[in-house]
């Protein structure tokens, strides 16, 4: 007869405390490296691993509903769905106002740390930004476009720099050409500049030539386009060589000569250019003035907008302020417009004041920019954190009171204050558009997975069952014989009850076998 207790009890009696030890050892060294790999995977990627795993391949084995079905946004109501349109353009990636230089500063920057401070991702998109200002259907009509139109294309940068000297060869008065030198062979902002004077004489004749024939055809409409978009980014770029050479008035007046000569291309934002010209001459009257038409409802806002509104509001009260004084008596009028001020500034961009504040370091600031994200905070910090230095007590005023913006919106994904809820999409695309090497500040911040804190406890509690096997090992075997007498006391159970419903013959038949 088949006696399945025994059985057990002969198979636990012949495991040494050995075997315990290394049983869970085992246990405690596997849960480890489980909660090493989970924590990377978090970090690096903002989820659990292994809930991810779950969720997109065994929920659909186990017939569960997905919340993101179609069905779900036919029903949402019309308030859900402006939300959600805000959330999307929001997460749109917009072209940073203040983009450095590659060969100037970017190549500069890797040849010194060995690091790439730009991404796959956002020097794609910046060839596709080439490619969509520079470039239109009748550059295969004229042998050096058509040259510069491949060049735009190509990934590697010796391959575009060569093909822009062939263009050049073929037309030197092509102003794409020297922009694509100047942006990327020159090693200075000297270099850079002489280049750019000579794209724009040669821009400036392609515009009036071109302006002249615009309205005879539609491909001549889209050459005049090309041509003008060829122009302002000439100049603007010109103006931000006279700014990193310290000629601040010079970048000033060839700023407002742009945005006069083109008002129609507000899109460019080269406002922020201008901003930060002018908090570097300390003209803050100045300041106040652009504030006042491009800080409007009906525009859209940027960290350059409202921190620099906050600082304008900082500056008329941060050199007396004190908060112990503050405590006691309360906030003035103008120390409660300066709060909140930056109380808008802070929920409009949650990562910034760390950066101010230098709580984060800083790094070069990407070529493209996500709204109320990561990479907006570094790109204004990087140009304006000088500004905030000079400004006395304005960073003390901030450290103060940046963080009462939370307690204002305890659910920002949900709901916000002054503006839409905080978007859900911005730790997605900030990883794109930021090096591996730096941390992503990531709001509101996250909880740690579920599975994260059960395999720590698993590994705790596994290697606590080591150490204590290592030095008990007689009283834990006893431990061990007990619990899985215990565990399988059903399984005799059950073997109980089949022994007394089948024949003894089978059971003889079963073991010969």
């Amino acid at each position: 007869m088949f006696n399945a207790d025994s059985s057990l009890t002969a198979f636990l009696n012949t495991l040494t405390p050995k075997f315990y030890v290394a049983l869970t050892g085992t246990s405690s060294l596997i849960s480890g490296l489980i909660l090493i790999f989970e924590w990377w995977y978090f970090r690096k990627y903002g989820t659990s691993f292994i809930e991810q795993v779950s969720v997109s391949h065994l929920r659909p084995l186990l017939g569960a509903v997905d919340n993101n079905s179609p069905s779900v946004h036919f029903t949402a109501s019309n308030g859900e769905a402006e939300s959600n349109r805000q959330n999307v353009s929001e997460c749109k990636v917009w072209r940073n106002p203040l983009n450095l230089f590659r060969g100037a500063e970017y190549s500069r920057y890797t040849w010194v740390t060995g690091r790439e401070p730009l991404t796959y991702y956002d020097m794609n998109l910046s060839a596709q930004d080439h490619q969509t200002f520079f470039t239109c259907d009748t550059d295969s009509t004229r042998p050096a476009d058509a040259v510069m139109q491949k060049a735009w294309r190509e990934r590697n940068a010796q391959a575009r720099m060569k093909a822009a000297y062939q263009a050049l060869e073929l037309n030197n008065e092509c102003a794409t050409a020297y922009v694509l030198l100047a942006e990327e062979e020159t090693t200075t902002i000297l270099e850079a500049e002489k280049l750019f004077k000579q794209a724009l004489k040669a821009g400036e004749v392609c515009y009036r030539r071109s302006q002249q024939l615009q309205h005879h055809s539609t491909p001549q409409e889209a050459q005049h386009r090309r041509d003008t978009n060829v122009l302002v980014y000439i100049k603007r770029r010109l103006a931000m060589c006279a700014r990193k050479l310290g000629r601040i008035r010079e970048a000033v007046k060839l700023m407002r000569d742009l945005m006069k000569e083109f008002p129609l291309l507000s899109m460019l934002n080269i406002h922020e250019n201008l901003l930060e010209a002018l908090l570097e001459l300390q003209a803050y009257a100045d300041v106040q003035v652009v504030l006042a038409k491009y800080d409007d409802i009906s525009l859209p806002k940027s960290a350059t907008i409202c921190y620099t509104a906050a600082l304008l509001k900082a500056r008329a009260v941060s050199d007396k302020f004190s908060p112990e004084a503050a405590s006691r008596r309360g906030l003035s009028t103008a120390e409660m417009n300066a709060v909140e001020a930056i109380h808008r500034a802070v929920e409009f961009n949650p990562h910034v004041p760390k950066y101010l504040l230098e709580m984060k370091s800083l790094i070069l600031p990407p070529e493209h920019i996500l709204k109320r994200g990561d990479s907006e905070a570094i790109a204004y910090a990087f140009f304006h954190l000088q500004h905030w230095k000079r400004v006395e007590g304005a960073l003390n005023l901030l450290h103060c009171t940046w963080e009462g913006t939370f307690r204002m919106i305890p659910y920002p994904l949900e709901k916000g204050h002054l503006f839409y809820p905080y978007p859900s999409c911005t730790e997605t695309a900030d990883r794109e558009l930021l090096p591996s090497f730096h941390e992503v500040s990531v709001y509101p911040k996250k909880e740690l997975p579920f599975f994260i804190l059960f395999t720590a406890g698993l590994c705790s509690f596994t290697a606590m069952l080591a150490l204590l096997t290592h030095q008990f090992p007689e009283l834990m075997g006893v431990f061990a014989k007990a619990f899985f007498s215990t565990l399988f006391a059903p399984f005799n159970f059950v073997m109980e009850k089949i022994e007394s419903v089948l024949p003894s013959s089978f059971w003889h038949l079963l073991t010969r076998i």
